[in-house]
């Protein structure tokens, strides 16, 4: 915003606050969360998916009985792909960012050298980071499986991160069913909240989308006004809109624009905006339009 501007006669125009992304708008990328039938828990959790998915492009591929390598376990009379054989599957549909939560079906012996095979294989298929949740250690064999993982990404520290499911859901038994592991829903949430909190700070996930528009600039009763509000972060294109109604004469297109000729008496009219992303999130904020004689 460029500070007052006052339309001196009735044919003039003012045009405060020039239209173009700011340096921090993002188009979403493209996440691949890849898990067993724990966080699968998400997947039947709106809350969770709507936690998870804000500001990335987000693909869930998860099913019970899966398994990093070798032969899923079956489920329903069906054994479901392994991480690696739907890695193949996928190709370069996975994306460059895939998120793993894979483990509780695997064997303990077997957990390392299926690691490096996956990480192997998803490199292959362009993947260029990889995420993997530790496993909650409700049973012995977990604490050397996550020390596995541990290793693997210390191996390949340019390839893949450790996200810490195990420590982080420690104190929190209310989050799960009966056998420690699998996810009720205020779990699914907070697995959802852990990783998109992960994403972000390692700059995959959008930022949540802001107003940035603090000030408008003075109308004059009866003179064309125009502006354009500003936002920041998110993913764009945004959508404007109103809350309320603005001051007579006034509107507010969906590209931000706001345009009219004030037809209210003079003094300070207070309203709401909404901003909304190509996320789905939105963000408001109260502005004050004064209007002079």
């Amino acid at each position: 915003m460029r500070g007052l501007a006052v339309a001196a006669a009735a044919a003039a125009l003012v045009v405060v606050g020039a239209a173009g992304a700011s340096p921090q708008q993002s188009q979403a990328q493209h996440v691949t969360l890849i898990g067993d039938s724990v966080a699968d828990g998400i997947a039947g959790d709106n809350d969770a998916i709507a936690i998870l998915e804000q500001g990335i492009d987000l693909d869930l591929e998860l099913a019970p009985c899966r398994r990093v390598d070798g032969d899923s376990c079956p489920y329903n009379g069906v054994r479901p792909p392994t991480l690696v054989d739907l890695a193949k599957s996928l190709g370069s549909k996975l994306g460059p960012n895939v998120v793993v939560a894979v483990g509780y079906n695997d064997f303990e012996d077997q957990y390392a050298q299926n690691i490096q095979s996956a990480l192997a294989t998803l490199k292959a298929q362009g993947v260029k980071h990889v995420w993997w949740l530790t496993l909650r250690a409700a049973r012995h064999p977990a604490l050397n499986m996550n020390q596995d993982i541990e290793d693997a990404a210390a191996a390949h520290p340019d390839l893949m991160s450790v996200i810490d499911w195990n420590v982080y859901s420690r104190s929190h038994p209310d989050w799960f069913q009966s056998d420690g592991l699998h996810l009720l829903g205020a779990g699914s949430e907070a697995m959802a909240t852990l990783i998109h909190k992960t994403l972000l700070s390692d700059g995959v996930a959008a930022a949540p989308v802001r107003v940035t528009t603090s000030a408008l600039p003075v109308g004059q009763r009866g003179h064309p006004y125009s502006t354009r509000l500003r936002a920041d972060a998110g993913v764009v294109p945004y959508r404007w809109s109103l809350l309320e109604r603005a001051p007579a004469g006034i509107h507010l297109e969906a590209n931000g624009l706001v345009t009219g000729k004030p037809r209210a008496k003079p003094g300070r009219y207070a309203f709401d905006v909404r901003v909304r992303d190509s996320s789905g999130y939105s963000a408001t904020r109260k502005l004050t339009l004064r209007v002079r004689a």
